[in-house]
């Protein structure tokens, strides 16, 4: 433990790659080298080696053989694993939680618990339909889902009086904190690293393109759809789990180019036309690096994109992108060509200032500052929404 530093844990709910929320909990790693880390799941070598040098301690959902691969649907068990842990005596617990980890239990002498919230259990509270599909109403499959995710919900709203201060990572979010828990919080936007990503003096090409996960609610068949219908080139970088549907849908101006290293993502966000972003996510820090190489977005109107990206239509701000209102193929495909009419009022260097405010330091600075505060003695630290 850090001779002079606080004694700090830190949950997270599975390391399994380094996405948006690793990159989060590695700059907390990076402060406090010396903090217990807890995880329900650990694929060894998957995350940096920032994180893997805290040697994370993982629950009885690891002993599964190649748990890492299925992970998805131990959501029943995730509960158990997730308050079984005996935390050590501690200052501070930070969670980083989309899932189950801000659950855990605090230590006999409890401490302050700051959760980090990506978003409450989405697939319980605001996009099961994306996640689950629908079985047939009334059927005995139904039914069960439904007692079940009765029964989760209503844990999860429960334990949310596990943490003492909640940290939101945009303003949707926040309200769903209101929203779920009854529960006020600050928003500390996610670091993206504007250090990587940056411009370089190459010309725009014709072709857009997508860097996402292939996952249902990610609704990446609206862009096929639409540069189907347009006939305009579209690179799709990613894999998942709808990528055999989305294929099928492709037509001849469609290319997959599977998942691909950073320096390859970065390359191409630098000589795109625009990057689509159909879905609506809990802030989506794809967004954020495609303004830091100067590329436009065409994002769908909800969600955290609404916080990153300045549309067409301000008055106070030059537009960074534009938002389109339904998710149906014919808007965005509206919004395409209303994006070409207007290609020459999006200027990089106002993309590269959006994403600025966003930088990597900006984050620490925010989120050490929270934390800092929180380790003073504070009186009623747990804040209810009205």
């Amino acid at each position: 433990m850090e001779a002079q530093g606080p004694r700090v844990v830190l949950v997270h709910d599975w390391l399994t790659g380094m996405r948006g929320g690793e990159k989060c909990l590695e700059v907390v790693c990076r402060r406090w080298p010396h903090a217990h880390l807890f995880t329900l799941l650990h694929r060894r070598g998957s995350v940096s080696p920032v994180i893997e040098r805290l040697r994370p301690r993982t629950s009885f959902l690891n002993l599964l053989p190649e748990s890492h691969r299925y992970y998805r649907y131990l959501l029943p068990l995730m509960p158990a694993a997730a308050t079984s842990w005996r935390l050590p005596p501690c200052d501070l617990i930070v969670s980083f939680s989309h899932c189950v980890a801000k659950a855990v239990r605090p230590p006999r002498q409890p401490a302050p618990h700051v959760c980090y919230c990506f978003t409450p259990m989405r697939y319980i509270w605001h996009m099961q339909q994306a996640y689950f599909g629908s079985a047939r109403a009334g059927s005995v499959p139904a039914r069960l889902r439904e007692r079940f995710f009765d029964w989760l919900r209503h844990w999860d709203r429960r334990t949310a009086a596990n943490v003492t201060h909640f940290i939101a990572i945009s303003q949707t979010v926040q309200h769903r904190i209101v929203e779920c828990y009854g529960r006020d919080s600050t928003i500390i936007y996610p670091p993206v690293d504007t250090d990587f990503y940056h411009p370089v003096a190459l010309p725009r090409e014709d072709f857009y393109l997508v860097v996402s996960a292939f996952a249902p609610y990610k609704r990446l068949d609206l862009a096929i759809q639409a540069c189907n219908a347009l006939r305009r080139p579209l690179l799709l970088i990613g894999n998942g789990q709808d990528e055999a549907r989305l294929r099928a849908l492709a037509g001849p101006t469609i290319h997959f180019l599977g998942w691909q290293p950073d320096a390859v993502i970065r390359d191409h966000l630098r000589r795109c036309r625009a990057l689509l972003f159909p879905g609506e996510e809990d802030f989506g820090i794809v967004p954020v690096e495609a303004q830091a190489c100067g590329a436009p977005v065409i994002a769908f109107g909800r969600g955290g994109a609404t916080e990153t990206v300045i549309p067409l239509d301000r008055r106070d701000a030059a537009p960074t992108g534009l938002w389109f209102t339904e998710q149906t193929v014919p808007v965005l495909a509206e919004a395409l060509i209303e994006f070409e009419k207007n290609r020459d009022l999006f200027s990089p260097t106002a993309a590269r200032r959006q994403a600025l405010r966003f930088n990597a330091a900006r984050f620490a600075e925010e989120l050490f500052g929270y934390l800092d505060r929180v380790l003073q003695p504070v009186a009623n630290p747990i804040r209810r929404a009205a």
